[in-house]
């Protein structure tokens, strides 16, 4: 029963991650009158207190490591009490520093629950090698994209059955409940004993191999955070296909969450590099198929969400898997390694947001309106092709990396 706990501790966690990067523009922007380039400066904002925080994190938890079970109540409460509040919000002359408020309460707890379960993946996997924790990487990161789905299309759900405000209150709510349920089913996996390791270093990121490994996850993150930031907006506006935007997430989520176990036996077969090497040029079709897309071709943009779904389930096992050999065979201790690894995803949804919503409110877009063929085309090389040329230069970091089996 261990991995599965490991799996709902995961699923509770998601949906602080990419989802509430695709639900927040909108929400902010239609039910709080706050602009783009305001949302995309406010994620901005929040990730400089990341930038302290996330590290600070992971020491607290190398320091104080009988606690886990704690830290791990503590995420869970943070998420509880944050979803509701953020999402039962309403227009009004202080609308910003509320909304600034809650996100430093739900990223700081996504923040202490996620730097935690990354960080036990040697304590939580059946043996500390590379075979088991890649094994306990697919249930983690299965347990991840299950979250992301649910938490993607509930409000959609919501709104079928007559919610009002988009479904977003009720959303609030829902996903509150869902961390107490998880956090309680989840509890017994805190009670295993963490791994002790030896105090984490720049020369000891450097020697075991796990600083080529935060530059790739930081350039990597950025791809899929824009197209997260962007997926509404593409598929309704861009695409003209309102109401599908539900279904493309189920099915590019459903896709990642199929494609685990078939890149967890290849990475156990060919190694993880070749195993990257193989997942990142199905990303890179999915964002040139994308972007020569016509307005209303639902069935091509599904077979794009196919192949990039895949894709996004090699890199959300194998690299946080990599990351975690690299610091077990070191010897290293990790929770302050994988605050640094937390800090930057995250730096990367920020950046995606900070980059992309400005430009798009410049050009004039509005989602949901009359936009001119500039906004449009702006929406499209936003989504499509920026994001194509940032992954393949991830791709040349992968090609960079040493050959498995070498330390540097």
């Amino acid at each position: 029963m261990l991995y599965p706990r490991v799996s709902l501790y995961a699923l509770m966690l998601a949906a602080a991650g990419i989802p509430l990067y695709i639900h927040l523009p909108r929400f902010a922007s239609l039910n709080l009158g706050i602009g783009l380039g305001t949302v995309g400066a406010i994620l901005l904002v929040i990730r400089l207190v990341d930038l302290v925080q996330d590290p600070l994190i992971g020491w607290a938890i190398d320091r104080w490591s009988q606690a886990q079970s704690i830290f791990a109540v503590t995420a869970a409460f943070g998420l509880a009490i944050g979803f509701p509040l953020l999402f039962a919000l309403n227009a009004g002359p202080n609308v910003v520093a509320q909304i600034i408020a809650i996100l430093v309460l739900l990223f700081s707890s996504y923040s202490l629950g996620m730097i935690l379960l990354y960080a036990r993946s040697a304590t939580l996997a059946a043996t500390p090698t590379p075979r088991a924790l890649m094994t306990m990487a697919a249930f983690r990161e299965g347990g991840m994209l299950a979250g992301v789905v649910v938490a993607s299309i509930v409000p959609t759900i919501f709104v079928a059955f007559g919610a009002s405000a988009q479904g977003y209150p009720a959303f609030g709510l829902f996903l509150g409940t869902l961390a107490v349920a998880c956090a309680v089913l989840s509890f017994p996996i805190w009670q295993r004993k963490p791994i002790p390791g030896q105090p984490l270093s720049l020369a000891g990121l450097s020697q075991s191999g796990a600083m080529r490994l935060l530059v790739l996850a930081l350039v990597n993150s950025l791809p899929v955070a824009i197209t997260s930031t962007l997926f509404l907006f593409f598929v309704e506006d861009r695409l003209q296909l309102p109401g599908k935007a539900g279904p493309l997430l189920i099915l590019f989520f459903l896709s990642a969450g199929v494609s685990l176990p078939l890149w967890t036996r290849l990475s156990h077969r060919t190694g993880p590099k070749v195993t990257l090497l193989i997942a990142m040029p199905l990303a890179i079709l999915g964002f040139v198929g994308a972007a020569s897309l016509a307005p209303g071709n639902l069935s091509g943009f599904a077979v794009v969400c196919i192949a990039s779904g895949a894709a996004l389930g090699a890199d959300m096992v194998i690299l946080p898997a990599m990351f975690s050999v690299a610091l077990n065979r070191a010897g290293l201790e990790p929770s302050l390694a994988f605050g640094i690894w937390s800090f930057a995803g995250k730096l990367g949804l920020a950046l995606a947001a900070f980059l992309v919503l400005p430009l798009l409110e410049r050009s004039g877009f509005t989602p949901g309106g009359s936009n001119s063929t500039y906004a449009l085309t702006t929406l499209n090389i936003s989504y499509a092709v920026i994001p194509c040329i940032l992954k393949l230069g991830a791709m040349a970091l992968v090609l960079a990396l040493p050959s498995e089996g070498q330390t540097t």
